[in-house]
């Protein structure tokens, strides 16, 4: 009988560091690798030659259909002057670049490498809204496919699933949406940082400067509510239950433990990490939960000897506003049925017990698929190191954080477990 997974050597991570996300026509895919690299060295405190990396792993999704362009490894090795290193581009749909980390963690641990640059760029903006659409689904099964589901028609029926198993309404929706958009106010780099009330207040003043009528929103939720301000896009979903059309680009630095503290005081070492892989939406017996991610969760907690309590800040992957509540109980942080009603009472927001998607999340930080996953590391890096400014999460001695990806429709999924000693 085999015993319990462990890392050849510890790992830890010494610099984060990603361009803003959004719609930018002026920058691609190399500009924005270049900003979230340079980002990065002026992270690493005691400073590094970036000649010391000995290899890169870049995740991205699909830029061969968004930009023409594919082969991005040696593209990105070459605009950083790491030729002729190796350099490996990873795909995993939405998750790409949370398995560069993780091939970048196993790289180390094997003692193969010492020092390893991760992560990941995507170029979407280029494309109209019908192309993206058109790209994404790529990620989905055949039989989806087929059947005509697009993502925020999978997650709509994901949604409508959950709310006749556990009572869940809209309404508790609006309160993931409220939530991540008022922490993305306090995100300089999201791509939507503005809150919902702001939002409505700016619909407000725009209708009185044109003379027009007013409306009579009284809060968040009655706005959420005006199919007019919040359109039908796949019922239950509507447009602020869905993540955005991004660009953008993320990366970290992992180094082998034992050369951590020459290069930093405040390290961040890995001490769970887990993938999972899962069916499709015709074959799964349940769709009020992800297999891939409950998996994912087992390995990273065996790995590190944690449980869910111990988690005190996470990012997770809310492509749509219910996956949010999916990911929160599959990680094991509440029970299934339960995370709807976290949300609702304040537990999963900055001064929870729970602090979730400090950032904003992908429904409002943005989502450019390749650099979600190094993306949501480059937070949980803030966080606990005390760097996230007006988001900070104020839990006294916050330690332990995690990142959870999803790629497609729930066919791979990630854990990653960091922790500042």
């Amino acid at each position: 009988m085999r015993g319990r997974r462990r890392l050849g050597r510890g790992v830890a991570v010494v610099g984060a560091g990603m361009s803003r996300f959004g719609m930018f026509g002026d920058k691609d895919s190399k500009h924005l690798f270049a900003e979230a690299f340079r980002e990065m060295l002026s992270t690493v405190d005691k400073g590094i030659d970036p000649k010391d990396i000995d290899a890169l792993y870049v995740g991205n999704f699909t830029n061969d259909f968004f930009v023409r362009q594919g082969h991005w490894g040696p593209i990105i090795s070459d605009l950083l002057g790491h030729t002729p290193k190796p350099a490996t581009r990873t795909e995993g749909a939405c998750a790409s670049s949370a398995l560069a980390f993780r091939e970048g963690v196993f790289a180390i641990a094997s003692g193969f490498y010492d020092v390893v640059l991760v992560g990941g760029v995507e170029d979407m903006s280029k494309r109209s809204t019908e192309e993206v659409t058109q790209g994404l689904a790529m990620a989905a099964s055949p039989y989806e496919v087929k059947a005509g589901f697009t993502f925020p028609g999978v997650f709509g029926a994901i949604a409508t699933a959950y709310f006749a198993r556990y009572g869940a309404k809209r309404e508790h929706l609006m309160n993931v949406t409220v939530k991540s958009h008022n922490n993305a106010r306090l995100n300089p780099k999201a791509q939507f940082n503005v809150s919902i009330r702001d939002i409505m207040n700016q619909r407000i003043e725009k209708a009185k400067s044109k003379g027009g009528p007013v409306p009579s929103w009284r809060d968040e939720k009655e706005f959420l509510r005006d199919p007019g301000a919040n359109p039908v896009v796949a019922w239950p979903m509507h447009l602020y239950d869905c993540c955005p059309i991004s660009d953008g680009a993320s990366c970290v630095l992992l180094v082998a433990e034992e050369m951590a503290k020459s290069l930093t005081d405040s390290a961040l070492h890995v001490v769970g990490i887990g993938q999972g892989s899962g069916k499709g939406l015709h074959a799964k017996e349940d769709l009020t939960y992800f297999e891939a991610t409950r998996y994912a969760a087992k390995e990273a907690y065996d790995l590190s000897g944690l449980k869910p309590e111990d988690i005190q800040v996470a990012e997770v992957h809310d492509c749509f506003s219910i996956a949010e509540i999916l990911h929160i109980e599959d990680l094991g942080f509440f029970k299934p049925g339960e995370g709807y009603k976290a949300v609702e009472e304040g537990l999963t927001g900055l001064s929870g017990s729970k602090p979730i998607n400090t950032s904003g999340g992908l429904k409002c930080k943005g989502h450019p698929v390749g650099a979600t996953g190094t993306g949501q590391i480059v937070e949980i890096w803030k966080q606990l190191r005390g760097e996230a400014g007006q988001r900070q999460v104020p839990i006294k001695d916050l330690r332990i954080g995690a990142t959870q990806s999803l790629g497609g429709t729930g066919g791979t999924c990630t854990l990653t477990i960091l922790e500042r000693r």
